[in-house]
């Protein structure tokens, strides 16, 4: 599945419960539309959603279940529970939170990986610094992606995505790295994969609506404002 998505294009398909477009039926639209556009994979959210998606699409299908638990910060396929409910579903790859934070339920890391490849399930390791890239690695992992750098306290916040760790993780690891987080260019895709990523996410730029009408709202509010003498 892995070699599907080399040098290609993967549209993360997810809309949350107080989302306009929430809903398994409407992501798989979605994905069938990426498909159309060229996309290489699809990143889904929930077992219901890939479930659906796998009967819309022939692309690989990469499962995550965001789930909020009350003990931890870890909400990205957090326990042996959400990983049970994509095999189930047949996701093609299985990604969850690879970060060092403690998991719920006393759940670990070490856990989790040593599940996935008992499962024989291919795994894409969420990470946000290029030390939890490397144990990821060591742990037997099939990919990583740099989808949490920003998200975690300890990781570079900035606006754009971090192709730095990005380039560093390319050059430090055997396996795949997978470029996600905030592109939202077409060069940012480009420049991605001159820094070494094996394919390249993108999300909200691509499937959620409600934020790219708020882009170019924002520029017609500045003009109404201009207009109207406010600078």
């Amino acid at each position: 599945m892995l070699e599907k998505l080399h040098l290609g294009l993967i549209v993360s398909c997810q809309a949350l419960a107080d989302e306009p477009l929430h809903g398994a039926a409407m992501m798989a639209r979605m994905a069938a539309a990426a498909e159309e556009g060229g996309a290489a994979g699809i990143r889904a959210n929930g077992a219901a959603d890939v479930r659906a998606i796998k009967q819309a699409v022939s692309l690989p299908v990469i499962g995550i279940v965001k789930r909020n638990y009350p003990d931890s910060a870890v909400y990205i396929t957090p326990t042996l529970r959400e990983i049970d409910e994509l095999l189930e579903a047949g996701a093609d790859i299985i990604a969850f939170d690879a970060t060092r934070q403690n998991r719920p339920e006393n759940h670990t890391l070490e856990q989790i990986t040593t599940y996935l490849n008992a499962c024989g399930a291919s795994s894409m390791a969420d990470i946000s610094i290029l030390e939890e890239a490397l144990y990821a690695e060591s742990l037997g992992v099939s990919c990583v992606s740099t989808t949490l750098s920003g998200y975690t306290p300890y990781s570079r916040q900035q606006e754009g995505p971090n192709l730095e760790l990005l380039e560093m993780s390319a050059q430090q690891l055997k396996i795949p790295v997978i470029a996600e987080g905030r592109i939202s260019q077409p060069s940012q895709v480009e420049e991605a994969f001159n820094q070494g990523a094996y394919a390249v996410v993108v999300g909200s730029a691509i499937t959620r609506p409600q934020l790219i009408t708020r882009r170019f709202a924002a520029v017609t509010r500045k003009v109404r404002m201009k207009s109207n003498g406010n600078e």
